[in-house]
């Protein structure tokens, strides 16, 4: 499946975030998104999942126009940047609820067996983190949207998910963005700049320095 959003025009208290941006993802693929912050990145995916509208959009899949907010289809996940499970919960029971073997999560992530029975409130950041985004990541949907996955965690934990990734991107389309930018280089398949309130596609780590996101 190819998932389109274009001609995206979006404002705040009148100040324009963004002018006719477009960003392409697709089933077998990692998009990633790169920008400073305040660019718009957010944003975006806050769109496409539904809970923001924007002043103007076009929403596509496999070229048919998508009308309604795409959270309400059940094919699309999001991990946004604030917690997302409740404080109250357990890490078995909140891995019951989403329909996602522990006993996997703790093949890959064997540090994290301790948590099994510890509420939300009770982890720290980090293994907050590596939770949810496992969960939403191994949602039965179409396409995953992470914002910001990879914050509080450790280069060897961004190893794990992003072999994590791949391995989900089989039977997905994965949207990720993240200010670790040599991650999101390593993890994607395809790049999206937000510059200058638009967005373009970039094909290497030169193109980027071109541009000034990343110094020479």
């Amino acid at each position: 499946m190819i998932f389109e959003i274009d001609n995206v025009e979006l404002n705040f208290d009148n100040k324009p975030i963004l002018k006719a941006a477009y960003i392409k993802a697709e089933t077998g693929k990692v998009t990633g998104l790169l920008g400073r912050n305040g660019s718009g990145k957010s944003s975006i995916l806050k769109i496409l999942f539904g809970t923001l509208k924007p002043k103007h959009k076009l929403f596509r899949v496999d070229n048919k126009p998508v009308l309604k907010a795409f959270y309400k289809t059940g094919k699309i996940t999001m991990l946004p940047q604030f917690p997302l499970l409740p404080p109250g919960i357990t890490t078995k029971k909140a891995f019951y609820m989403y329909k996602v073997d522990f006993g996997e999560f703790c093949d890959v992530f064997s540090e994290m067996y301790a948590t099994k029975n510890q509420k939300t409130k009770e982890l720290s950041g980090g293994e907050q983190r590596i939770i949810e985004t496992y969960l939403v990541l191994k949602r039965n949907v179409d396409i995953v949207l992470l914002d910001e996955p990879f914050a509080q965690l450790s280069p060897l934990m961004i190893d794990k998910f992003t072999a994590v990734i791949q391995q989900e991107k089989k039977d997905k389309a994965i949207i990720i963005t993240d200010h670790r930018y040599e991650a999101i280089l390593k993890v994607s398949d395809l790049f999206f700049l937000f510059q200058n309130k638009q967005t373009k596609i970039v094909k290497s780590k030169n193109e980027l320095i071109k541009s000034g996101y990343l110094p020479h």
